[in-house]
């Protein structure tokens, strides 16, 4: 009989912050290990999303977005696995939902070799108005999640996953099976969205517990150059945007303030009918966008998450900024102060943004921000003003010559 153990850890994770209840909370990875006495087999450590379409009446379609919560737990069916049994993963969640990993080996490599959801629908917490009660699970054999063996699998970037009706989205995500000690090995395989495309490496590099906060500038950086960023899903553009960053930190009794470099951050998402996500990595700094659409078609972000490799964690789920109708962009050219928390804030220029309704790939017509809107009103002001005092003067000057011509008689 295999021990079980469950540790949570607070890593954020930055593809969707979407909580267990439907209530918007950030997503931390959790781990997960599956023991036999006292040798640890599998190891985990991740985020996890889960997108559903589901049946109401009316033979019409809901679809709710689930995250795993940090309270999730390894079940008794998880096995080491042994000459005949493959090893096996299950993570229990919720009101009897479950995620599971199947594990298989060759000479040199391991992978994932089926993905299973179990959800049960009779959860009206999570599936409101659900027309079926009864469980359902749905599999998937093509994961993508394979390493060498005695190498840990290690993809912080996000990671989809298409089954039936449900899509699955991985981040900050590393896992193991058939471990040769009680901890992740100290060499890791990376996949491809890790690996920058403009810098060739290696396929096992080591893993390393230290980290390096961003670098505090001796003076105020330049302002921030401006990037293009999308969410594209099965080859259509979902969510646009094109914004330059620059990020300002209190932490451990320092502000830093930096710049988000467009050239090496790395964009993914997740886009649903009322929520689009963005998530920005750059190095060791990972930002969340999180965008809703209300009832009344109008859209607006919701929350704002930040995580730094030293430590630093932010989130706001209650903002209301970059407001705009389904179908057009928001656009600010101007300088605007998204603020987050207490010691977290971000200077935002030159942003247009459409999470919602994008079509061809291109940005709608765009709605201007009020700042845009006073930085043009404010030349229009001082034109007229200047424009009445030039007309005051001539009216001056007329009235004063007409004066001085009235004063003279004709001999």
């Amino acid at each position: 009989m295999a021990l079980l153990h469950s540790n949570k850890q607070l890593l954020f994770a930055g593809v969707a912050l979407i909580s267990f209840i439907g209530c918007l909370n950030p997503v931390f990875a959790v781990t997960f290990e599956v023991k036999n006495g006292n040798n640890t087999c599998i190891m985990a450590e991740l985020s996890a999303n889960i997108s559903v379409k589901y049946a109401v009446a009316n033979k019409q379609m809901n679809t709710v977005l689930v995250a795993l919560p940090d309270n999730a737990t390894v079940d008794n069916s998880s096995t080491c696995g042994n000459d005949t049994v493959a090893p096996l993963l299950v993570v229990r969640f919720g009101d009897g939902h479950s995620l599971s990993l199947n594990f298989s080996r060759n000479a040199s490599d391991y992978q994932v070799d089926t993905l299973s959801v179990t959800l049960n629908l009779s959860d009206s917490a999570v599936f409101v108005n659900s027309s079926t009660k009864a469980p359902i699970t749905v599999s998937s054999n093509s994961t993508g999640i394979h390493a060498s063996l005695n190498t840990t699998y290690r993809c912080m970037s996000a990671t989809h996953v298409t089954l039936t009706d449900v899509n699955v989205t991985f981040s900050n995500m590393r896992v193991e099976a058939y471990l040769p000690a009680a901890n992740f090995s100290k060499e890791a395989t990376v996949c491809n969205a890790d690996i920058s495309t403009s810098t060739p490496a290696p396929k096992t590099t080591p893993v390393t517990t230290a980290t390096t906060a961003p670098p505090a500038p001796t003076t105020a950086p330049t302002n921030p150059t401006a990037g293009t960023y999308n969410v594209t899903i099965s080859n259509e553009t979902c969510l646009l945007a094109k914004m330059a960053l620059q990020l300002n930190i209190t932490y451990q009794n320092k502000t830093t303030v930096f710049n988000i470099n467009p050239v090496t951050t790395v964009a993914s998402g997740v886009c649903d009918t009322n929520i689009s996500t963005l998530f920005l990595r750059d190095g060791s700094t990972n930002l969340t966008f999180m965008f809703m659409l209300n009832d009344t078609k109008k859209f607006y972000l919701s929350e704002i998450a930040v995580a730094t490799s030293d430590g630093f964690i932010a989130d706001n789920k209650n903002l209301t900024y970059l407001r705009g109708t389904l179908g057009r962009s928001y656009m600010c050219s101007a300088e605007q102060t998204l603020t987050v928390t207490s010691v977290f804030s971000i200077n935002a220029f030159h942003l247009q943004v459409q999470p919602f309704g994008v079509s061809s790939g291109k940005f709608g017509t765009a709605e201007e921000c009020q700042l845009d809107e006073d930085n043009m009103l404010i030349p229009i002001i001082v034109g007229a003003a200047l424009a009445g005092l030039v007309l005051i003067v001539l009216i001056a000057y007329l009235i004063g010559r007409k004066r001085s011509h009235a004063g003279y008689q004709t001999i």
